[in-house]
Parts: C-alpha cells; sequence; structure tokens
C-alpha cells in the first residue's frame, strides 16, 4: 500500500508541475517588449513605492476622524495589534505571489492554479474601478493647493466654496484630467525612473512637512487638549464597532486586495527579503497616519474650542474645517494651508501612481503590449470611467444609484464588497488551494520566516473571519442596517 501511495503521490506531483508549466508557457507565449518585467532597484526603493502606495488620503483624514470617533488610544492600541498580525498577514502574501509569479493580479492566480484565475479578474476590476474616482478627488486637492498656493485661501473657506466647486461644470473635470496627466506622466517614466524615483522625491518630503506641521499645531492654545483626547484610551470605546472600524481602516490603508501589492510584489528582486520588507512598509504606512492624526486632531481640537463632533466631520474635515481653520491663522493660513494641501497631494499621488500603474501592468500583461500602449489605453479608459465621478455632483448628478452618486457607488463597490471579497478568497486560495508553504517557501528564498507559525493559523484561520466580518459589516453599514 505504501508503494502505491508513493506513486500515486508522484503522479499527483508530476501533473501539478505540468499544469504550472503549461500556465507558465501560455502566459509568456510571443513575448513582446510589454512582457519584459522591470525591477525596483533595491528593497529601500522598494518599501518606499510600496509605502507609498499605502500612504494615501486615507491616512490624512480617515484615520485621524476614526481615532477620534472610536477613543483616541482605544483605537490606536487596537489598530496597532491588527496592523502586525492581520495586515502582516495579507500584505506578506500578496507581495510573494507576485514575486513568485512575476506577473499582475490578473495572471498570478492563474499561474499558480488555472481554475482561480477568476480571482485574478475580480482583483484586477478593483483598481480600475477606484482609480478614476481616486484622481477625481486628486484634482479636488490639487485645486484646493492652488488655491492657498496663489493666496485665494480665504475664498475657499467661504461656506459653500467647496459643494459650489464639485458641483460645477468644467472646473472639477479640468482638475480632474490635469491630476491624471500627472499620474500617468510618472507612470509612463517606468518603475525604476518612474515610480521609485517618485517615491524616493515624494515620501521624504511628506514626511517632512507632516512634521512641520505637526510641530506647528502643537503651538495653538488648546492643542494639548487635543493630544490627550488624541492619545487617551476610552475605555467604553472598546465594542465591535471599534474593531470593525480599525480593521476596515487598516484593510484600505495598507492598499491591500486591490492587486497593488502583487503588482509590486512582481518588480521586486529575489535577494531582498519579503518579511522585513513588509516590517517597514506596516510601520511607514501607521507612522504617516498616526502622525497625521497628532497634526490634525490637537490643531481642529484648538480651532474648534474642543469641539468633538469638529474632529468626527470625516471627509469634510479636509476640504471644509481645515481651510477655515487655517484662515483664522491671519497671514501665516496661506502659507500652512498650502504646505498642508502639497502634503495631502503628495499622499494622494503616490497612492494614485500605485493604482494606476496596476491599471497599466494589467493591459501589459494580458495583451502583452508595451508600456506606453498600455499608459494610453489605461489614461483613456480611466477618463471616461472618471467623468461620471468628476460631474456627479454637478451636471450629472442625476447618475444615482441607491440614493448614492456615481463616486459613493463605486467606492462602495469596490471598498465594501469587491476587496474583502478578494481577501476572503485569497486567503482561501493561498491557505487550502496552493497551501501556505507555496508562499512561505517564496519567503524563505533568502532567509528565515520568524512569523511562519503565526502566519499559517492567521491565513487559513484567523484572517477569512475577519474578512468576512468586514464584508458582512461593511455592507450592512451602507445599507444603513447598523451604524460604524
Amino acid at each position: 500500500m505504501s508503494g502505491k501511495n508513493e506513486q500515486n503521490h508522484k503522479h499527483s506531483e508530476h501533473k501539478i508541475i505540468n499544469e504550472y508549466k503549461h500556465d507558465f508557457q501560455e502566459s509568456t507565449h510571443k513575448p513582446e517588449a510589454g512582457d519584459t518585467r522591470s525591477s525596483f532597484s533595491n528593497r529601500i526603493g522598494f518599501v518606499l513605492a510600496a509605502a507609498g502606495s499605502a500612504v494615501g488620503l486615507g491616512n490624512i483624514w480617515r484615520f485621524p476622524y476614526l481615532a477620534a470617533k472610536y477613543g483616541g488610544g482605544s483605537f490606536l492600541i487596537v489598530y496597532l495589534l491588527l496592523v502586525i498580525s492581520f495586515g502582516f498577514t495579507l500584505m506578506v502574501t500578496e507581495i510573494a505571489l507576485g514575486r513568485k509569479t512575476g506577473k499582475s493580479a490578473i495572471q498570478a492566480f492563474s499561474m499558480l492554479q488555472h481554475k482561480w484565475g477568476f480571482v485574478g479578474i475580480i482583483c484586477a476590476a478593483i483598481p480600475i474601478i477606484i482609480t478614476p474616482y481616486y484622481c477625481v478627488i486628486g484634482g479636488w486637492v490639487a485645486k484646493f493647493f492652488v488655491a492657498f498656493v496663489t493666496g485665494q485661501g480665504t475664498a475657499s473657506a467661504a461656506d459653500g466654496y467647496f459643494n459650489n466647486f464639485i458641483g460645477g461644470t468644467f472646473s472639477p473635470l479640468i482638475w480632474f484630467v490635469i491630476y491624471l496627466a500627472l499620474t500617468c506622466v510618472v507612470v509612463l517614466l517606468g518603475v525604476k525612473d518612474g515610480i521609485e524615483r517618485a517615491s524616493r522625491i515624494l515620501m521624504p518630503l511628506l514626511i517632512a512637512f507632516l512634521i512641520g506641521i505637526t510641530i506647528y499645531s502643537f503651538t495653538m492654545d488648546g492643542a494639548l487638549e487635543g493630544i490627550k483626547f488624541y492619545f487617551t484610551p476610552d475605555l467604553s470605546k472598546f465594542t465591535p464597532a471599534l474593531f470593525l472600524a480599525a480593521m476596515g481602516q487598516m484593510f484600505y490603508s495598507m492598499s491591500l486586495a486591490m492587486g497593488i501589492m502583487i503588482t509590486y510584489g512582481s518588480y521586486m528582486k529575489k535577494s531582498d527579503h519579503i518579511e522585513a520588507s513588509v516590517k517597514q512598509i506596516e510601520w511607514f504606512d501607521t507612522g504617516v497616519a498616526m502622525l497625521a492624526g497628532l497634526m490634525i486632531v490637537p490643531a481642529v481640537f484648538a480651532f474648534s474650542g474642543g469641539d468633538e463632533n469638529a474632529v468626527n466631520a470625516g471627509p469634510g474635515m479636509m476640504f471644509v474645517t481645515m481651510p477655515k481653520m487655517f484662515t483664522s491663522m491671519g497671514i501665516s493660513g496661506n502659507i500652512v494651508g498650502a504646505i498642508f494641501f502639497l502634503l495631502v497631494l503628495f499622499a494622494a499621488l503616490t497612492s494614485s501612481i500605485s493604482l494606476l500603474e496596476t491599471v497599466v501592468s494589467i493591459f501589459a500583461d494580458k495583451l502583452r503590449i508595451s508600456r506606453l500602449k498600455a499608459c494610453i489605453i489605461s489614461f483613456s479608459l480611466t477618463f471616461v470611467l472618471g467623468v461620471p465621478s468628476a460631474l456627479g455632483f454637478g451636471k450629472l448628478s442625476m447618475i444615482s444609484i441607491g440614493g448614492m452618486s456615481f463616486l459613493d457607488m463605486c467606492d462602495f463597490i469596490t471598498n465594501s464588497v469587491l476587496m474583502p471579497i478578494v481577501a476572503l478568497l485569497t486567503c482561501i486560495f493561498v491557505g487550502f488551494v496552493i497551501k501556505p508553504s507555496t508562499v512561505i517557501s517564496e519567503i524563505e528564498t533568502n532567509g528565515i520566516f520568524k512569523r511562519k507559525g503565526l502566519y499559517i493559523v492567521f491565513i487559513k484561520y484567523v484572517a477569512p473571519i475577519m474578512v468576512l466580518a468586514i464584508l458582512i459589516s461593511s455592507v450592512m453599514n451602507s445599507l444603513g442596517l447598523i451604524t460604524l
């Protein structure tokens, strides 16, 4: 019996190897210029680019207001624990899958198991949907930055200014195109000369501006109370809603389940250690988020006279509350406001670059075309899909699905539905189809995987349950069945 079992095992192993060879040969048939895989120059370049992807608009406005809403220190503690466990598991998985296959998400899954190629297709749809409306919001940030640079900060703080702007006919569309074009230029330059170089410049500047404004906000009268509010745990806030909010923020903040980390992983050199890189990305992303909280919460707290509702204003805090606060500073307000929106612009750019790069990589891999052709297709598609979002609060406001604007609907579909589904399927795929050993062997290519035991438990059992909780709670929250 043992000889027969051994023979069956060898036959099964031979079959899997043949399937993998078939998928690999199929994916590399008739190679063209678009199939040549670029790579980051070193681990620092990879970490800065991946961290830049993770550091986005969600870190600057969403993290601070969630921390304020869910008990300050209570939220910070839960968030940090989730980052080093749940977030680590998903990020290390995606990067390993990308590096192992050398492909973007749409082909990475099919190369390892062709029957699971549908996960790559769902994953590819996410950045295609997100990039247009993210660039629209990026255009809003660029508009406010220019307003403060040109001395129009007082006008931007007026009641109704923001709503009049996004409800306009041409202005939101023009700023959307400008922002999209800027993003596309960086992506067109390639992995090393475009994405990596931009990240090496933008990320240090972002950190410098963030620290500078944070220090400045500490000097405001009443800021100390805001700092205490931000760091002091509120035991009454330790509820299921806090954990779900922290999981959701961590999930979206780290650019998980949207193909970005798989794509960036495919550009990672084999000589770079995945586990060490992921740790650096985690702390970089979390550090920026916590600094953003230190920058915004004390300042808004001081400006509003300790009104917690002002901190919990959500997206409106960036485009309504913050301009009013800068205007109240007098002459220095335009300078501080310009630096603040430049900081936010850098954060938005590093994320939109990674989103568009993922789309470009998908088209380049699938159609086997050059980067230039893939960029032209991606720019055109993003523009077409972005117009309804750019004009969705004005001329095209009649486009409403389930009471949501086109932009809000795209955000709901990707963040609340597709991303949790992809994350759940990824956990099942790695945990029970190709097995954790496939990912672990890639991580251990050039070093020991210190958190191997934790990884196996999380990818097979803990992470799927947590992702499922995010999916159910997000949908129920969006439908108004529960309030988070």
